[in-house]
């Protein structure tokens, strides 16, 4: 038989990664990264978005043409304008439907005289009437009530998260997956902090997204952990951490396949919706998915399975169990005690080998004890079992002896 694949190992569970086995070095790993993430947001700290930090919004009509075309126009004034500088120009939104279509520019802060310079550039660039042209001032107070809610929201979800799981499995599972949850959120935000990118009330949004995927993924492998350990205590063949492991060797695949499915569809989002067609409002959303979903795959795998062998192996039962079969392996490796053997299968009766005379179709003569003969041999006294003479004239043929009336020749 030929030798199978990776793929087909993993898809049939049977790879037999040593996942858990190695969790002291995934501990590692997510504390380091736990520290550079929290250095990043102490240091770089975050890039926030018009919303949060304030700014200048300039409202014009959609006969401008495309959500890229206002974009440019306002870059192009805020440029003439001589305020270039220290200005960011945020993602252009649409706004409102049928005759009535709009488009709304966020900026940096502005001063009046800024604005108004920045709004005679683009009455003048686009050839549109100066009243269609307007700007409001934004507070930062709108992006700290979304953060706010946010906040509140997100303590809700893990306190229901927390008593689901609880229910549903035990408290050490609980605190393992929210654990997991909190790893995913904390790299998540990591990321945006180094790498730069702009946090606006769809980054928020996304944030409390990724939670429902991490959960899930955290779910299903939880369930067949305990599945693959309940009753665990009563033998003695496998210790916590290993059917632990098995568990996550035989969902592996499954969470592979989940997050390839998951990540596809914003993959799609983020680089076709944002990239090719100059979608703004979707990259900030399709950014955060992506990056979060990925970090959950990962997480829940590596971390939130062997952080849970981390908190079973203190318990007494689970230490004791645990104890138990590593001394048998150790009593079984030296010596002391046999290993347990599968019963073998009854082999078949071998066929009996003929004699010379069988071969040459002749009977042999009966020769030995009456042991050797077995039932073949009378017993002495006993009636013939041969088959009964019925010829009673024990004449030739068979013929009956002729009556009295008959005389001898």
């Amino acid at each position: 038989m030929a030798k199978r694949g990776l793929a087909d190992r993993l898809y049939r569970g049977e790879a037999n990664l040593n996942i858990v086995g190695r969790r002291k070095i995934w501990f590692l790993v997510a504390g380091l990264l736990v520290l550079v993430a929290i250095a990043s947001f102490l240091i770089r700290g975050f890039h926030l978005g018009i919303e949060f930090s304030g700014g200048t919004q300039l409202i014009m009509p959609a006969s401008v043409g495309t959500q890229a075309d206002a974009q440019n126009a306002v870059q192009r004034a805020v440029e003439s304008a001589g305020v270039a500088g220290d200005t960011q120009i945020g993602a252009v939104q649409q706004v409102g439907n049928g005759n009535d279509v709009t488009y709304t520019v966020r900026t940096s802060a502005l001063t009046q005289p800024q604005a108004d310079a920045v709004k005679a550039e683009l009455v003048e660039d686009l050839g549109v009437p100066a009243d269609q042209i307007s700007d409001n001032r934004v507070s930062a107070a709108w992006g700290g009530q979304v953060t706010r809610q946010a906040l509140i929201g997100l303590g809700i979800f893990l306190v229901l998260v927390m008593a689901y799981l609880v229910i549903r499995f035990e408290w050490r599972m609980a605190v393992a997956a929210v654990s997991s949850l909190l790893l995913d959120l904390v790299l998540t935000a990591g990321v945006y902090s180094l790498v730069g990118f702009e946090v606006t009330p769809s980054t928020v949004i996304g944030f409390l997204t990724i939670l429902g995927f991490s959960l899930y993924d955290v779910v299903v492998v939880f369930d067949k952990v305990q599945e693959n350990t309940r009753g665990i205590t009563g033998g003695s063949t496998r210790t916590y951490a290993e059917a632990t492991n098995l568990a996550v060797n035989q969902t592996l695949m499954r969470s592979i396949n989940t997050g390839l499915v998951a990540l596809l569809p914003v993959g799609g989002l983020l680089f076709i919706g944002a990239g090719l067609l100059g979608a703004g409002t979707l990259k900030d959303l399709g950014l955060v998915l992506f990056v979060g979903m990925g970090l959950g795959v990962l997480s829940s795998i590596m971390f939130a399975s062997p952080l849970l062998t981390a908190l079973k192996d203190q318990e007494p039962r689970i230490k004791s169990h645990n104890a138990r079969v590593l001394a048998r392996r150790a009593s079984v490796k030296s010596g002391d005690v046999a290993p347990r053997k599968t019963p073998a299968k009854k082999a078949p009766a071998a066929a009996a080998t003929p004699t010379p005379a069988d071969e040459a179709g002749e009977v042999p003569a009966l020769a030995g004890s009456a042991k050797q003969q077995g039932a073949s041999a009378p017993r002495p006294g006993s009636r013939p079992t041969g088959k009964r003479n019925t010829n009673r004239g024990g004449r030739p043929g068979g013929g009956n002896r002729p009556s009295g009336g008959a005389k001898r020749r």
